[in-house]
């Protein structure tokens, strides 16, 4: 038998356990440690056998939870390589300056070394250090320190590194997977699959065991033709239903938000999820749950009611059910 039980959805926090017998993974940590552990708990699922832990993109929403929830439990994180090291810059406190500050700033350093010699007279030859040669000197040591940044093996997080709080980005346990290329976690098969989101390298995941199929399709501005025909001989899709256009339009984001969301790099519409559902959905899922709506831009009696709408206008369709995730309590398991 496989489980799914959506623990939360929205732009607060995501998180999903997907479970057969022997095995269960997290898809996304996008709550704080302790309330996924209380949810799984209010849901009948045991926190200390996670299996795995998968992430589809490395926005706040979906990764807030990663690096507490993997070192508690030792639990494998699987990222694609561009979603860890996106994740990694973002997880690590640094500090920039401009490089006309930094230049002051060794020039202060310059000039109080040479006073102090100056003063000691125990090293006279800093008096006659130029101002040619001090810049030829910090040129060359900027460029040092910009080529150490833009060394890959310089980022912080690497597999391998030290535990402890010296390093926020340590995880235990790290597993590459790339778009396209199918794995296994215990009895779960996942395909993961390319999704078009202003993230580093997200993507979406098919989940099939026991013979059952879940497709999970959240955070993409637009349905293009690889999505399409992985949402195929869904048993379960969980699909993005973001936000209600006119709300959006009318509602409190500034444009420059709400331009992203319309893109087609944001998040799907209550229209664009309808639209799919009247026009391309292939009628197989006996579940649809509409995930991730906007608690500003949108209504759950509107996402369903387009949704439905679509559904009924179809003739191929069988005994769909349509479920609103939410983001404040689980969802009711859904057992396939």
């Amino acid at each position: 038998m496989l489980r799914c039980t959506v623990l939360a959805s929205g732009s607060k926090g995501n998180c999903t356990v997907i479970s057969t017998g022997s095995t269960r993974i997290l898809l996304d940590a996008g709550l704080s440690c302790r309330e996924i552990v209380k949810r799984m708990r209010f849901a009948g699922e045991d926190p200390d056998k996670i299996d795995g832990l998968l992430i589809t993109h490395e926005h706040q929403d979906h990764i807030q939870g990663v690096s507490v929830l993997a070192r508690r439990w030792r639990v494998p994180v699987y990222f694609t390589e561009g979603t860890h090291r996106a994740w990694a810059r973002y997880v690590t406190p640094r500090q920039t300056m401009s490089f006309p500050a930094w230049l002051e700033t060794r020039k202060q350093k310059a000039a109080a070394q040479a006073l102090a010699a100056e003063e000691s007279e125990a090293n006279l030859s800093t008096q006659n250090l130029t101002e040619a040669s001090l810049e030829t000197c910090e040129t060359a040591e900027v460029i040092e320190i910009a080529a150490a940044a833009d060394d890959p093996q310089a980022l912080p997080g690497e597999v391998g590194g030290e535990a402890g709080t010296s390093n926020p980005a340590y995880l235990p346990v790290v597993e590459y997977f790339c778009a396209g290329k199918s794995f296994t976690i215990g009895d779960i098969a996942i395909t993961p699959f390319t999704i078009p989101h202003d993230a580093a390298d997200p993507v979406g995941f098919v989940l099939e065991a026991e013979g059952m199929r879940i497709a999970v399709a959240t955070d993409l501005g637009y349905m293009p033709p690889n999505v399409q025909m992985q949402l195929r001989r869904a048993d379960l899709l969980i699909l993005e239903s973001n936000h209600d256009v006119e709300m959006l339009r009318d509602g409190p984001y500034p444009w420059a938000i709400k331009q992203r969301v319309l893109s087609r790099v944001g998040h799907l519409s209550n229209d664009a999820v309808g639209e799919f559902l009247a026009n391309r959905f292939d009628g197989y899922a006996r579940w649809i749950v509409l995930a991730h709506l906007s608690e500003s831009n949108n209504l759950p009696a509107l996402a369903r009611l387009s949704a439905e709408r679509a559904l009924q206008g179809r003739s191929n369709t069988t005994d769909n059910q349509v479920m609103l995730a939410t983001q404040n309590a689980p969802l009711e398991s859904i057992y396939l």
